[in-house]
């Protein structure tokens, strides 16, 4: 077909003998005109080249040591998501449990069933609650596996027969599953609604 593409434009639909001149034009625009249909289809016909491969290989590369590192750690975030929130909840329902009963309630694993949250230990963090004296309450989020989650310490400390105060605190960096927590400090001055709870400044800060 490409040669009957040439053929017809070096000799035109003319009956007459065309000058020299214009066969050799016609003659360089057909071998013009068909080595461009043999490119154009030799193109078509082809594929990706080994250096345009390896170089959507490294883009891709590249993507992925920014993107998966983001990707885990908003995954962790979201995993500690779930101690920060029980932890809180458990602080609040020690405060109402003091408000009735003028005592704290402990428990070496889990969440003391007399603050009715139904809470337990999961597969990413467990819990237990820790009595100070007769003033104040401890409660843990511990990270229950792994390396990648953040630990969280709850306290909540009476500052006189009626009131209570309470704080939240986060661990600066990840811990190991069932690492020790340093508690905050816990400061009554005896006066209605007076006191401090202090977030341990080393390995630890405040969230509320």
């Amino acid at each position: 077909m490409l040669f009957e593409v040439g053929k017809l434009l070096v000799t035109g639909n003319e009956s007459h003998t065309p000058p020299n001149g214009h066969t050799q034009m016609k003659a360089q625009i057909a071998a013009k005109y068909i080595q461009f249909l043999s490119n154009k289809k030799a193109n078509k016909n082809s594929g990706f080249t080994l250096i345009e491969l390896l170089v959507v290989i490294i883009i891709i590369g590249i993507l992925s040591a920014i993107a998966l590192p983001s990707f885990l750690n908003q995954a962790a975030k979201a995993r500690a998501s779930e101690a920060r929130t029980n932890v809180g909840a458990v602080n609040r329902a020690q405060q109402a449990y003091y408000l009735e009963n003028q005592q704290f309630v402990e428990i070496a694993s889990g969440v003391p069933t007399q603050l009715g949250l139904g809470t337990q230990n999961t597969t990413n963090y467990a819990y237990k609650s820790t009595l100070s004296g007769t003033t104040g309450v401890f409660n843990y989020g511990t990270p229950a596996t792994g390396n990648d989650l953040k630990g969280y310490v709850g306290a909540v400390l009476r500052t006189d027969n009626t009131t209570t105060i309470s704080n939240l605190c986060e661990t600066k960096l990840a811990v190991a599953a069932a690492a020790t927590i340093v508690p905050p400090t816990l400061s009554a001055s005896g006066n209605s609604g007076a006191g401090t709870i202090t977030c341990d400044a080393a390995t630890t800060k405040p969230l509320n």
